[in-house]
């Protein structure tokens, strides 16, 4: 019989802002923000100009403070994130209730999963993800990331423990 995972979520503040730090700084413009803004810093260190240095320093800092004060205010204004979500990991999918709704992602729409110091995140679109923070998961966190391996493409999971 198919192991089944069942988990009781709740996505905070920080588990948001985790899931869009990693979503935004392993993308070419969040790449190329980074870069184009430490290049200015050293230019303007190397040169003595502290317009480079404060405007590298501005491009640094904006968008994590952005996406940090994004992902507050999205836990505060959508209803989805005040109570738990409970999952449910089989050999379908990952199966998402809450209330009287319920959806169920199979395996073969699931685009990529990835990990990160905090969470273990399945992305079910370029853009949408499930996220599953490794500190509400708990003794379970070896079998979430053993069921998303065994259901999924290996080219498509890269998580580490």
């Amino acid at each position: 019989m198919e192991e089944m995972i069942e988990l009781d979520i709740r996505i905070g503040s920080g588990d948001l802002y985790d899931y869009n730090l990693r979503h935004t700084y392993n993308s070419a413009s969040g790449i190329l923000g980074s870069a184009f803004g430490a290049l200015m810093i050293l230019v303007g260190l190397g040169r003595g100009i502290w317009i480079f240095v404060i405007g590298g320093a501005v491009l640094l800092l904006y968008l994590p403070w952005t996406l940090f004060l994004r992902s507050k205010q999205q836990i505060q204004k959508n209803p989805v994130f005040q109570k738990p979500l409970h999952y449910v990991l089989d050999g379908r999918g990952i199966t998402i209730s809450q209330g009287e709704t319920e959806t169920t992602q199979s395996w073969e729409d699931m685009v990529k999963a990835v990990s990160t110091g905090r969470s273990i995140i399945v992305y079910t679109s370029r853009v949408n993800a499930t996220i599953f923070p490794r500190r509400q998961m708990g003794d379970k966190t070896t079998d979430v990331i053993a069921c998303i391996s065994a259901h999924m493409p290996p080219s498509r999971v890269k998580i580490k423990l």
